[in-house]
C-alpha cells in the first residue's frame, strides 16, 4: 500500500478536536470535496460504526468508512473505499504545548491498475492526495479555531 499523510498543530485541546472531527454534520465544512453525508450507522465513532457520504461532481463518488479501531483522546482508524481505492485512513490527536497536533494518514491501493499506475500514482494521484489531506487539516484547522473563540454551547 501506498501512503500520503498531513499534519497540522492546532490550538485547542485534545477533546475540542476530538469532538469536532467526529461531528459528521460538520464535515461538509472541512472534509475536502465532501457535498453531504449521507448516512450515519452504528455507535459512531466506535469501531463497527460506518459513515457514507458522496463527493462533490468530479470528485470520489461514494465514499465508505468503516471504523476498524477508536481510541477516544488518540484517534481512530477506519477502512475506506470508494470507486477508484481502498485503504486505511487514520487520526491521530496528540497534546502539544501550543494545543493539539493532529495527524491524518491515508493508506491506499488502487483498484484499477496496470503498468503505468506506480508513474501516474507517483507524478498524479500521491500529490493530489496528499493536498486533499492538507486541505482538510487546514480547514479544520480553521472550524476548531472558530469553535474555541465561540466557548461551550
Amino acid at each position: 500500500m501506498r501512503a500520503v499523510q498531513a499534519t497540522m498543530a492546532l490550538p485547542g485541546i485534545v477533546h475540542d478536536a476530538e469532538t469536532l472531527w467526529y461531528d459528521t454534520s460538520r464535515w461538509p465544512t472541512w472534509v475536502d470535496g465532501l457535498a453531504h453525508v449521507a448516512k450515519v450507522e452504528g455507535d459512531w465513532p466506535r469501531a463497527g460504526s460506518v459513515v457514507i457520504w458522496d463527493s462533490n461532481p468530479a470528485g470520489r463518488g461514494r465514499v465508505v468508512e468503516r471504523v476498524v479501531a477508536h481510541e477516544p483522546l488518540g484517534g481512530q482508524t477506519s477502512q475506506v473505499e470508494d470507486d477508484s481505492i481502498r485503504g486505511r485512513q487514520t487520526v491521530t490527536f496528540t497534546p502539544a504545548d501550543s494545543g493539539v497536533d493532529v495527524d491524518l494518514v491515508l493508506e491506499y491501493e488502487i483498484k484499477k491498475s496496470s503498468i503505468v499506475t506506480p508513474l501516474i500514482d507517483l507524478l498524479f494521484i500521491r500529490r493530489a492526495m496528499t493536498m486533499s489531506l492538507a486541505t482538510t487539516l487546514r480547514r479544520f484547522g480553521v472550524e476548531l479555531e472558530a469553535a474555541n473563540e465561540l466557548g461551550p454551547a
